[in-house]
């Protein structure tokens, strides 16, 4: 099913390929359109993450740095635990 993930601001353009790949291959099974965007700021280390999906889904994070959550795999984790039971 299409997966959209767009990347604005984030520094390190191999990561973000990396943070790409990883979500790409976390939705790619996964039925209906997923559309997933991270958006950093030039004020400080934190980057917005908005996700959407079928049937009305939706969701938000704030991903901190200090925190380790700039990291493909944790980015990774961190949508699995987002993602409706069931799918």
């Amino acid at each position: 099913m299409p997966v959209m993930v767009e990347m604005h601001n984030t520094g390190d353009s191999g990561a973000g390929s990396e943070i790409v790949a990883m979500i790409e291959h976390v939705l790619c099974d996964k039925p209906g359109d997923w559309r997933i965007s991270i958006a950093g700021s030039r004020e400080n280390d934190k980057w917005e993450m908005k996700i959407e999906g079928p049937k009305g889904f939706e969701r938000s994070y704030t991903l901190t740095r200090g925190a380790g959550e700039h990291q493909p795999a944790a980015i990774r984790d961190l949508i699995l635990k987002l993602l409706p039971s069931g799918t």
